[in-house]
């Protein structure tokens, strides 16, 4: 047998064979696509003949294309090659494509390729009104959506949307008259110009007349025009995909494409990859079970070839904290084992879920790294809350204004938020003495000086409550301070939920931390914080921690899966498309090697505060637990002491100043309330 084809299975085999028409590669996680998309790249040029310089292989990282490459070329290196194969990334060809045929556009080959910085700041010139991010983010799914500044201004139906549009029209038109192209050009460019040239869309098209495209699952509306453009002579391209593994549609991706991959081309032909090289097969039958619910699929079954392995596990835990020491004292068993802590995973749904499990790691004197995310303490909108805090406890703490001073938008620019604080030091004064004596009002306007004095008003209400209770305080600082900036109505969803999310676990850990401790100021707390998230940079032998999307394309020996509960995973919002859901938890599960745990627990922190919680479905429809009546929380102490802290279903947390026989007397932030012994919990 040849010797490519001898080192894949059957089904390996035949998606090698098939050489010309539309094929899918219909490849389950863990089952070979990478080798064998490499492997069919080497035996068309190898076996077939057909010349390198007509394939053209395209991937979404540079990482996957560089490996790639590096395998199709080992294949290769007993063949003489005079023009590699040209497999890159979909952007690296529009780049490529556009330097040889844009002037069809009328522009210079000269362009300039801006990145991201170099596009906020283009941004912020035309308009520095609008959170920056979230207008990059508009221009950008226009782009993808092959909508022009005149269709998108068309298109628009109310004043916001008009407003977005015309600075996508603004920037468009900064970009042209400079020569420059944005990262979305390369594909937008390159498919206008092929688009509007018929000739040169056949000559293009016959000059790659054999197309291989991998993760055809996320690709989006342009990325799929592009790639019809590009065959357009021919029905020759074979993409490699897995629709149960497409996560990223809030990035544009459309699960449709894959879905009816046989309607968009030809006597297209679809080959399943359903032999897993990577996990034992407990895994791959809880993930088979659970993916199985999903109606929107081709559908395939996984099947391993490691054999039998242990069972999935479930952890069932009273909070968050117990997870975090439960999973913690778990790996540190395994690491005694002789297991590599990197070896060792935890994903969570929401990165709001990673402060429980860092609080955990460190608690045990685990090293973890994060992955993909920043650590909880280090996240933008919770620096932005200790900001305040400080601001609260100085009113002159200019360090800290400076962080928040447009933080949310308050209509001052960064040229007038340099002199604010450049006015201020040179007179010696704080920016809010300098306010209070009118020595900033030649630099303000009327209408950012009254925003600045709302501000400081605000911070002196809050100073004045912090003495009469730190949970009072709390609780007002939420009403008056809106970090989020959700007064301003225009924000990414997706990370929305994150920042929300992110916002709520602090406030609750705040909350909890004060009923924790009763004498304990503000400063303390702060104090507390920064010696507790005062970490050694991570070292590569970490366990590692992240978000299952980060998660993609990894696979670990130990995975944890955290947050299975309704609400957390799966989410639960409105326009939330449960089946993708249901899809990123097959990943999660997808990427244990040896084996996999799923945890649970009764009640997390919701919107800064405890909530009860229910186990996640998806551990009912992985048959991982057969029954709610099996789902078994482990048993809490049923003897209290003064001292104890404990959970109530509706006053929350709080500590017991007394006990009577059954009842007990509870302090619940202030409150002091008798309740049955029945109706708490310990923490």
């Amino acid at each position: 047998m040849n010797k490519i084809l001898s080192s894949l299975n059957p089904s390996q085999q035949q998606a090698l064979m098939h050489i010309d028409g539309a094929l899918l590669i219909l490849a389950g996680a863990g089952s070979g696509k990478t080798k064998t998309l490499t492997s069919r790249l080497a035996y068309l040029i190898k076996e077939v003949g057909i010349p390198p310089s007509s394939t053209l292989t395209l991937t979404f990282t540079n990482k996957a294309a560089n490996e790639m490459r590096q395998r199709a070329l080992s294949l290769l290196e007993d063949y003489e090659i005079t023009t590699p194969p040209l497999l890159c990334t979909f952007h690296r060809f529009g780049l490529l494509f556009l330097k040889f045929y844009i002037h069809h556009l009328g522009r210079e080959a000269n362009f300039v390729l801006i990145d991201s910085d170099d596009q906020k700041k283009i941004i912020r010139k035309i308009d520095d009104t609008i959170p920056t991010s979230d207008i990059v983010s508009f221009i950008s799914s226009q782009k993808n959506a092959i909508i022009t500044p005149a269709q998108s201004l068309q298109n628009a139906k109310c004043p916001p949307q008009k407003m977005l549009a015309h600075i996508y029209q603004q920037y468009q038109n900064f970009l042209e008259s400079n020569n420059m192209v944005d990262f979305d050009d390369l594909l937008l460019l390159s498919y206008q110009i092929l688009e509007s040239n018929e000739n040169l869309a056949k000559e293009i098209s016959q000059q790659y007349s054999y197309i291989m495209v991998d993760e055809y699952q996320d690709t989006n509306l342009l990325q799929v025009a592009l790639l019809h453009k590009l065959c357009s002579t021919h029905q020759n391209i074979c993409v490699v995909g897995d629709d149960d593994q497409s996560i990223y549609s809030w990035r544009g991706a459309d699960i449709g494409y894959i879905l009816n991959f046989t309607q968009s081309f030809d006597n297209a032909k679809i080959i399943k990859l359903q032999t897993n090289y990577r996990s034992k097969a407990p895994i791959l039958q809880a993930a088979n079970k659970l993916i199985a619910h999903n109606h929107s699929r081709l559908g395939k079954e996984l099947e391993s070839v490691r054999g039998e392995g242990e069972a999935v596990a479930v952890i069932s835990s009273f909070d968050e904290n117990k997870e975090a020491d439960t999973i913690a004292n778990e790996i540190k068993k395994l690491i005694a084992q002789g297991t590599k802590p990197q070896e060792i995973a935890i994903l969570f749904r929401l990165n709001a879920l990673s402060r429980g499990i860092e609080a955990g790691l460190n608690r045990a004197h685990i090293p973890y790294k994060i992955i993909g995310t920043t650590r909880f303490y280090e996240r933008a909108e919770i620096k932005d809350v200790l900001a305040y805090f400080r601001l609260v406890l100085n009113i002159n703490d200019d360090f800290s204004l400076s962080r928040i001073i447009n933080t949310p938008r308050r209509g001052i620019g960064k040229q007038t938020e340099s002199r604010i604080f450049e006015s201020a030091t040179h007179l010696s004064l704080s920016v809010f003495e300098a306010l209070r004596c009118g020595k900033l009002d030649s630099i303000l306007s009327p209408t950012q000086k009254q925003s600045l004095e709302k501000l400081f008003q605000d911070i002196e209400d809050l100073a004045l409550l912090l003495k009469s209770g730190t949970l009072k305080f709390l609780e007002q600082f939420q009403a008056k301070i809106d970090v989020l900036g959700k007064n301003n109505g225009k924000k990414n969803k997706h990370d929305e939920i994150d920042r929300e999310a992110n916002i709520g676990e602090f406030f609750g850990y705040f909350r909890d931390y004060i009923i924790h401790n009763p004498d304990a100021s503000l400063e303390d707390f702060l104090n507390d914080l920064s010696l507790s998230s005062d970490l050694d940079s991570p070292i590569d032998e970490s366990v590692c921690a992240m978000s299952v999307h980060s998660s993609k394309g990894l696979e670990f020996e130990y995975v944890f899966v955290i947050g299975l509960e309704e609400d957390v995973f799966p989410l639960n919002y409105d326009g939330v498309n449960i089946e993708e859901e249901r899809r990123l938890g097959y990943v999660a599960f997808t990427r244990a090697k040896e084996k996999l745990i799923l945890s649970s627990v009764d009640s997390r922190f919701r919107n800064g505060k405890r909530t009860q919680l229910t186990p996640s479905r998806f551990l009912f429809e992985s048959q991982v637990l057969q029954s709610k009546n099996s789902f078994q929380t482990a048993p809490q102490e049923t003897s209290f002491q003064k001292g104890d802290v404990v959970l109530h279903k509706i006053f929350g947390s709080g500590v017991i100043k007394e006990v009577q026989d059954d009842k007990l007397m509870i302090n619940f932030g202030g409150n002091i309330r008798m309740i049955m012994s029945d109706f708490v919990k310990k923490i």
